[in-house]
């Protein structure tokens, strides 16, 4: 009797068990997604750089505005200015120096650098040369530095870099004399 009471036992939790297998209990689970407003995913460009890099070439400053760092362009075109301006002060004025020396060499005395020995006059069509050649260089520096920040800046432009830098205090105890040691950590990510 106990045999069959068992039996009877386990066929009805049996089909107990299957009852509940037959219905489905659905679950609604919400998720919140959060976006990083701070810095938003770009492409990944590999033409850009160079892309900034042509456009400086172009046009100094083009680059520039590509990489949308609009306050670098007046720094640019002051930097060729003051170089292209220097460059034509200095050529007008070795040209005087010139034209007094041709005249000196000619045997008129009546040029507009009359107190000035003639020594003096190569001297500073020298001077008025170096400092000609000098200011044509900074011109042409300006114009490379121009297409190099163009290119550097858009390669740097691609890499995220986490806003979140973190300075903290950390003491750690050493496991051999049981002093503690004092320390400054540093965290920032680079994503």
């Amino acid at each position: 009797m106990r045999n069959k009471l068992f039996h009877i036992l386990f066929f009805l939790g049996s089909l107990s068990l299957f009852a509940q297998s037959d219905s489905l209990s659905v679950k609604e689970e919400k998720v919140l997604v959060v976006i990083d407003s701070l810095a938003p995913k770009e492409d990944y460009d590999p033409l850009a750089p160079a892309q900034a890099a042509f456009y400086s070439a172009v046009l100094p400053g083009l680059g520039q505005a590509y990489n949308k760092k609009y306050w670098k362009i007046p720094i640019i075109y002051a930097g060729i200015g003051t170089g292209i301006y220097f460059y034509v002060q200095n050529t007008n004025d070795y040209n005087r120096f010139r034209d007094a020396y041709k005249r000196r060499l000619a045997g008129f005395e009546d040029d507009e650098f009359q107190g000035i020995s003639t020594d003096r006059l190569i001297d500073a069509q020298e001077t008025a040369s170096r400092n000609r050649d000098i200011s044509i260089v900074v011109s042409i520096g300006f114009y490379l530095l121009n297409i190099i920040d163009a290119n550097v800046d858009a390669h740097l432009k691609q890499y995220n870099i986490s806003e979140d830098l973190t300075l903290q205090p950390k003491v750690e105890m050493d496991p051999i004399n049981t002093v503690p040691n004092y320390g400054l950590t540093l965290t920032f990510n680079l994503k």
